[in-house]
């Protein structure tokens, strides 16, 4: 096991990496402020992981409340987290009763929410169990639901008290979703680490293939990374919107086809791609390293074009990101591979001649 720390002051939490890690519910009982918690996960996860995690904390005495949600980010919104608080209630959750989060990227928000405003703020872990929530969603305390004009638009920060990443759970994984976790491990490389970005060139494969210690290095690797940035900036004033590089595209991909049609790393590989030729169409970066954007993505297995939504809509969805300011739409673009910026200075004309290019019809 590796463990790492999100370096917060009186809040700072471990993040800790390793096999079998769901049998160690002393991980989690440690953490506990009283001997009962609420495990929210979905039926796909609880069919595989629920009644061993069950198991092992009430083996340690902790009383369990199992909160089970539909499958999918299309269930990521109010009725979804009404479910939660009703579960919550009826069953007598207090203040210090725990929310777990056992799941992927959906489940982490919207248990990481309802902790956030159920009595006010309760405690929460994360135990993500795909790739994409186990280097990105499940660190830094972000939680948020969707709305139909924007992904993550009503959401609050809550940071967990700690993240249990079991890399075993990533054995059921389907390889979609597999892909869909590279697609955010990439974007480390991309905007701050080149050398992680040359390393990832070269082991693509290995993470596709799903071989351990490529896997473990990754996850280690993408964790450090968001680590360092959640401790400089937890609440996304400055360095922390450059996690959002590929997003911006990326968000207004998922919400103009539907929430749920593409995986969310899927429509971040195709934002990043575009991101890249973006960057290069503003005489940021060289040709060649755009098009190495788009070969790691497409050996990685995920979309390297953009569905055709038209740059009105694009423009529409786009306008309706976190980052907007004055209603200006931030970018975040490449100055070279490993280091990346946040500029409102793009002509609507790059754009239009931009998404005419890349798109495909979905």
């Amino acid at each position: 096991m590796q463990t790492l720390t999100v370096a917060l002051g009186e809040r700072s939490y471990p993040i800790h990496i390793g096999a079998g890690l769901l049998a160690r519910a002393e991980l989690i009982a440690t953490q506990l402020p009283q001997k009962k918690v609420a495990i929210v996960t979905n039926a796909t996860i609880a069919s595989l992981y629920l009644a061993p995690l069950r198991r092992a904390l009430e083996a340690r005495g902790v009383a369990v409340v199992p909160i089970t949600l539909p499958d999918g980010e299309a269930h990521k919104n109010w009725e979804t987290l009404n479910r939660i608080f009703d579960a919550l209630l009826e069953s007598r959750c207090e203040r210090k009763t725990a929310l777990i989060a056992l799941g992927g990227g959906v489940i982490g928000d919207l248990a990481g929410f309802a902790a956030a405003v159920y009595q006010r703020g309760v405690p929460f872990i994360q135990v993500p169990t795909t790739l994409l929530s186990q280097v990105d969603s499940a660190v830094g305390g972000k939680t948020a639901i969707n709305h139909p004009l924007g992904k993550n638009m009503i959401g609050a920060f809550h940071q967990p008290l700690a993240v249990i990443t079991d890399t075993d759970t990533l054995a059921t994984l389907p390889a979609r979703e597999l892909a869909a976790g590279i697609a955010e491990v990439v974007k480390y490389g991309l905007i701050r680490d080149r050398q992680f970005f040359e390393w990832l060139e070269e082991n693509v494969a290995r993470l596709v293939k799903r071989e351990a210690q490529a896997l473990a290095y990754a996850i280690e690797r993408s964790c450090a990374n968001k680590a360092e940035i959640v401790a400089l900036d937890e609440r996304e004033s400055g360095v922390r919107a450059l996690l959002n590089f590929g997003h911006t595209f990326g968000h207004a991909i998922e919400a103009g086809l539907g929430f749920g049609s593409w995986l969310h790393g899927e429509a971040v590989a195709a934002g990043m791609v575009l991101a890249a030729k973006l960057s290069q169409r503003l005489g940021l970066i060289a040709i060649g390293d755009a098009s190495r954007v788009s070969a790691i993505v497409a050996a990685a297995g995920l979309p390297a074009k953009a569905p055709d939504l038209g740059l009105e809509r694009y423009l529409e969805l786009m306008g309706h990101d976190k980052k907007v300011e004055g209603g200006r739409i931030r970018f975040v673009l490449l100055k070279r591979i490993g280091e990346a910026f946040v500029s409102d200075q793009v002509p609507r004309e790059v754009l239009a001649d931009l998404l005419g290019e890349s798109q495909v019809h979905a």
